[in-house]
């Protein structure tokens, strides 16, 4: 475990969520947020599940490599379930001290009551009968699975089943059943590490396709209808995680690097490059992604991580007087929220609409 010196200040690195300020918390601890409500049709049901890999070693601490997902998918009822917590109490205490490091400018420790932000998930609904597509998420490097709730939710409300991956070791936080893990990275990556990172993320990637027709949900996933998507480093890793794999019909990179290896060579899936019009990235984007098959598009007056849940947390928190228009910007720009978080749902709903019918 790290303190909470571990400063996160690249571009690649970043948790929260979308998170709306409304009345002052009981607790005292600050405003009381919510996320922004899925649009699909159907509510949505959620369970955590905890994966180890006996077959690798953890690459920052060692031991057995291990993981936790959160599992998204359409509910037949939610009537009496309950909607789960967007941090469990550890995890909001970590980032609540950590949030402000990650990124100069978030509120201090006690304006933000995180511990009492709840996601749209229910917990254990039974699920909507039938097999459905299944869209696996990593979050951007750095980051918490929790970063990514509210697409997710909306890509589960139109009737997918979503997998967020955490990554623990690189992920600013995570709670496992053997104990709360915080990151073990120490600014931005050097170039070898960024490539263990990426690395042991696409054998995560794949370790979850592998077990998917062993998790809790398995009945309704449909196992030839699977498609990834990743924000930044998870975009990076989704896309050469596909490489070469039957198993994914479909891939969407939310402004992640691809100059890792010499070559793409075997990704002929169908590709969605999205990025935003404001990252200061924006060059090494454009050449790593020259001459790749797929569609491109640009997200105008956003920036990096607009693509998250951050889109609706920073310019919410800025208008409270929490965040200044300076870190706004840095974070996810100057467009109006509503419409990025409606363009970054739309262009990611169609592409796996289209390509995993």
């Amino acid at each position: 475990m790290t303190s909470r010196r571990t400063l996160l200040k690249g571009t690649l690195f970043g948790s929260a969520a979308a998170l709306l300020p409304t009345a002052a918390s009981a607790s005292g601890g600050g405003p009381v947020l919510r996320l922004p409500a899925p649009a699909g049709p159907y509510s949505v049901g959620m369970r955590t599940v905890h994966l180890t890999d006996p077959s690798r070693t953890d690459p920052w601490v060692g031991g057995v490599r291990e993981l936790m997902l959160t599992v998204l998918y359409p509910a037949r009822s939610v009537h009496g379930f309950s909607r789960a917590p967007q941090l469990t109490p550890a995890e909001a205490r970590e980032f609540a001290g950590l949030a402000p490091h990650i990124h100069p400018g978030l509120p201090q420790p006690g304006m933000v009551d995180w511990g009492a932000v709840l996601t749209h998930g229910h917990v254990g609904a039974s699920p909507l009968p039938g097999r459905r597509p299944v869209l696996v998420y990593s979050p951007g490097g750095g980051d918490s699975r929790t970063l990514g709730t509210t697409l997710a939710e909306d890509l589960a409300s139109y009737g997918r089943v979503v997998v967020l991956v955490d990554h623990p070791g690189d992920a600013s936080q995570v709670e496992l059943p053997t104990g709360l893990r915080t990151t073990v990275l120490f600014g931005p990556p050097d170039p070898a590490t960024f490539r263990t990172m990426v690395d042991t993320r696409i054998a995560d990637l794949r370790l979850v396709l592998d077990r998917l027709s062993y998790l809790p949900l398995a009945p309704v996933m449909d196992s030839r209808r699977i498609g990834l998507y990743g924000h930044s480093a998870g975009g990076t890793a989704a896309v050469y995680a596909a490489r070469d794999d039957r198993r994914v019909g479909a891939v969407a990179n939310l402004e992640g690097y691809l100059d890792l290896y010499p070559t793409l060579a075997g990704l002929d899936q169908p590709l969605l490059l999205f990025r935003t019009d404001g990252f200061d990235g924006a060059a090494r984007i454009e050449s790593s992604w020259a001459g790749l098959p797929g569609r491109r598009v640009l997200l105008p007056d956003a920036n990096h991580w607009a693509f998250t849940d951050y889109g609706s947390l920073v310019p919410r928190l800025q208008t409270s007087g929490l965040v200044t228009a300076t870190a706004r910007t840095a974070l996810v720009g100057t467009g109006d929220p509503a419409v990025t978080l409606a363009e970054v749902r739309r262009r990611v709903g169609t592409f796996f609409a289209r390509h995993l019918s």
